[in-house]
């Protein structure tokens, strides 16, 4: 029988998966990034912010800057010119497509969720067992911090604009984004841990995907297991507490 947690002081939460449903993340946060992507580059692709995620993107492709991309690209194209836009298009339907976790993605994705939130086309959904516990467990003096594939950024835009509670940012100390390294990097946990200013036995983190669990074990990490509709199966032999809702975490002493 897997360890229950204990002694936590602080909870790291992904959010696919475990805070909101993959279905919705997929269904209707990805389709508005696919159907506004044109669109968003032309208007602001000069724009200072666009241009740092744009430049990103080229290097997580192994090009030195932008400008390097579209010049290597144009001398083995057929075409006259290829356009720096149309590159970053074309290399964001293709991360799109096979779930990247890129960070340069990450971060236009960020951008163009903005325009969807603060124009009231989106908004995000939590299950209802999340905000609850977050609460409690706040209120119990527990630190609750995000970690997400997805930007900083997004992640603060996610939590301001929930489809029923509005803004609850104020739940959250901290958040972290691939910047601190990928999610199924050991290394990456204890960094978050460094910039938490606590003991890794200490943190509990919880997601939905076997790599992530293990990784955070191998780090020192406590964790519990997602286990909400639609997510893929976990391997019978990961010995972590598996929950269906934050409900079933007791945290408090």
């Amino acid at each position: 029988m897997p360890t229950s947690p204990t002694n936590v002081t602080g909870v790291l939460l992904d959010i696919e998966g475990t805070t909101s449903s993959i279905s919705f993340v997929h269904d209707v946060m990805f389709p508005f990034v696919l159907d506004r992507l044109d669109t968003f580059l032309a208007e602001h692709f000069t724009r200072g912010d666009v241009q740092a995620a744009c430049e990103t993107i080229a290097q997580d492709a192994g090009h030195a800057s932008l400008a390097a991309w579209q010049a290597a690209q144009s001398t083995v194209s057929a075409q006259a010119t290829v356009s720096a836009q149309e590159l970053v298009a074309q290399e964001v339907r293709k991360l799109m497509a096979n779930d990247v976790k890129a960070t340069g993605l990450k971060a236009l994705q960020g951008l163009i969720w903005q325009v969807g939130f603060q124009a009231g086309e989106l908004t995000a959904h939590v299950y209802p067992d999340v905000l609850p516990a977050i609460e409690t467990w706040r209120a119990g003096g527990l630190d609750v911090r995000i970690y997400s594939s997805g930007s900083i950024a997004a992640q603060k835009l996610f939590f301001g604009h929930l489809e029923d509670a509005g803004n609850c940012l104020h739940l959250f100390s901290g958040h972290y984004d691939t910047t601190f390294g990928g999610k199924k990097e050991a290394d990456s946990y204890r960094r978050i841990a460094a910039d938490w200013g606590k003991p890794l036995e200490e943190i509990l983190f919880v997601t939905d995907i076997a790599e992530e669990a293990t990784a955070a074990i191998a780090a020192g990490a406590q964790v519990a297991a997602s286990v909400r509709p639609g997510n893929a199966s976990l391997p019978p032999d990961l010995n972590v507490p598996l929950i269906t809702s934050f409900a079933e975490l007791s945290l408090l002493t």
